[in-house]
């Protein structure tokens, strides 16, 4: 696959980037893929390799290794590396439902575990599979049909994230009918409320939502399921429902002063600043400047981020671009190395320190670092009048649990400092599915508040009733979404007709 030489001969050459002072003056993409005779370069890096670890999807030592929808890497970089575009594309969506996301927000599991980077640079994997989907749409090659024949078959999908989507997409072609329904206003799930403009232009989702309505899939928006229809309803009415509601209960701060205002959650800050961004037609100036958010207006104001995750990244970039004075990042957890450790190897995750763009724009911005590490909210200050004027915190190291043997991160004593803010943005991760809904279908849930099915098995103990993505995995990554919504339609589609051929 690829050049027998390639990997030896080319460098690894990635998309062109705009720097933070071009990029933070709007919420535009900021990465342009390369020319295709260029792209077609990073094709011939894969190296034929006996055993393609890109393309596994395998847990290592609690961490995914490879992909988990089993692209067929190795054959597509071949086929990038020869110029083949169209078949390129017609391989990669033999697997993949959405290339057009992943390649934007992946962190690429696959070039984790690429042959080619135990001793020199991955495979420019994530890079190849934009390039060919965008060769694909420029060329009108992405299509969904409306199936010729119906199988009499109805399923309601609840949730249109990237679970609820990838379902939809695959139940659709086998003929049954799907209607998918979606409490925001637009469908898309944390796909279009949880990531940045910036990150994904919500245009290419509604682009593939229009191919999927032409080809037959319903979708009902502002229909909060379990308020505005009852579980009850959808189990009744329709052959089978998946749940694909995403982890969508954010982890809250119980610290003293949490009623000060002016602390937010971050998925709902994110949430009102891209809805804000598509009521006025994707022009940045006009949100930048808006003063009318339930936050006000950031500009001059001082941010805290309370999480270290991509979530508080995109709080970061999101604050930048929205004028803050300042903004800094708190998390509980030390800095990854820079390199690898000895005790995680390729394949391993690698747990290296990574500086993503959020962090790069606050460097420019402010001249430092935001990230303030081992380091906990131990009270939010008010004023007179109950608004934010700063927290309490206090620095945290590790210790070895001698009864449990687990390692906890404690308060190191003297350590207690004051930090002004205005706004705090709480992004410290999401708790699970949310409860009126899994209490309406009345389906079991372990103690992370997902819900419980048999390992690797998509149905639940409710009769009919089925689920996928975040709400029965966890708060996880795209391309984990898609293998589920993926996974579960093969499961509802062997429950409906006795076999599956998806």
């Amino acid at each position: 696959m690829g050049k027998a030489t390639g990997f030896m001969e080319y460098d690894r050459k990635e998309t062109y980037c705009d720097e933070p002072e071009v990029r933070i003056e709007n919420f535009n993409e900021f990465h342009y893929g390369l020319p295709l005779e260029e792209q077609s370069v990073q094709g011939a890096r894969c190296m034929s390799c006996g055993v393609p670890f890109c393309q596994a999807g395998v847990m290592i030592a609690g961490m995914a290794s490879g992909c988990p929808l089993h692209n067929l890497i190795p054959e597509t970089n071949d086929l990038v590396y020869k110029k083949n575009w169209e078949q390129a594309y017609y391989r990669l969506c033999k697997t993949h439902s959405f290339p057009e996301f992943t390649s934007r927000v992946c962190p690429a599991l696959c070039e984790a575990a690429c042959t080619c980077g135990l001793n020199t640079a991955a495979v420019a994997t994530k890079d190849n599979e934009r390039a060919i989907i965008d060769y694909a749409y420029e060329h009108g090659l992405v299509k969904e049909e409306e199936p010729k024949v119906r199988t009499g078959k109805t399923i309601a999908i609840v949730g249109s994230g990237p679970s609820g989507l990838a379902a939809a997409q695959l139940l659709n072609r086998r003929g049954h009918k799907v209607t998918v329904y979606e409490r925001s206003d637009r469908p898309g799930g944390l796909l279009r409320y949880g990531i940045p403009n910036m990150k994904l232009d919500k245009r290419s989702i509604d682009r593939r939502v229009e191919l999927m309505k032409d080809a037959g899939v319903e979708f009902k928006c502002s229909v909060n399921v379990g308020k505005d229809i009852k579980a009850e309803e959808l189990v009744k009415n329709y052959d089978r429902v998946i749940l694909c509601c995403g982890a969508s209960n954010p982890r809250d701060i119980n610290a003293p002063g949490r009623d000060a205002k002016g602390i937010y959650f971050a998925v709902d800050f994110l949430k009102e600043v891209s809805k804000k961004l598509m009521d006025n037609d994707y022009d940045s100036k006009e949100i930048i400047g808006a003063k009318d958010y339930s936050f006000g207006s950031l500009e001059g104001k001082k941010v805290i981020v309370i999480g270290g995750g991509d979530t508080g990244n995109d709080c970061v970039g999101t604050s930048i671009r929205l004028k803050a004075a300042d903004v800094k990042q708190i998390e509980m957890m030390p800095p990854a190395p820079p390199c690898r450790a000895e005790s995680n190897p390729w394949p391993e995750w690698p747990k290296v320190l990574k500086t993503d763009y959020g962090q790069e724009e606050a460097i420019y911005k402010f001249g430092s670092d935001p990230r303030i590490y081992k380091t906990t909210v131990t009270e939010f200050l008010k004023d007179s009048k109950g608004n934010l004027k700063g927290v309490k915190t206090v620095e945290l190291e590790r210790k070895l649990d001698k009864e449990t043997g687990r390692v906890t991160m404690s308060p190191v004593k003297g350590t207690e400092k004051e930090l002004k803010a205005d706004i705090v943005l709480i992004a410290a991760g999401f708790l699970g599915s949310e409860e009126y809904v899994t209490k309406q279908f009345k389906v079991d849930v372990d103690g992370r508040s997902n819900v419980k099915t048999e390992a690797g098995m998509y149905e639940t103990g409710r009769d009919k009733v089925f689920t996928a993505g975040d709400m029965h995995r966890g708060q996880s990554l795209v391309v984990w979404a898609i293998h589920e919504g993926r996974e579960a339609a093969r499961a509802v589609d062997e429950s409906l007709m006795g076999y599956s051929n998806l």
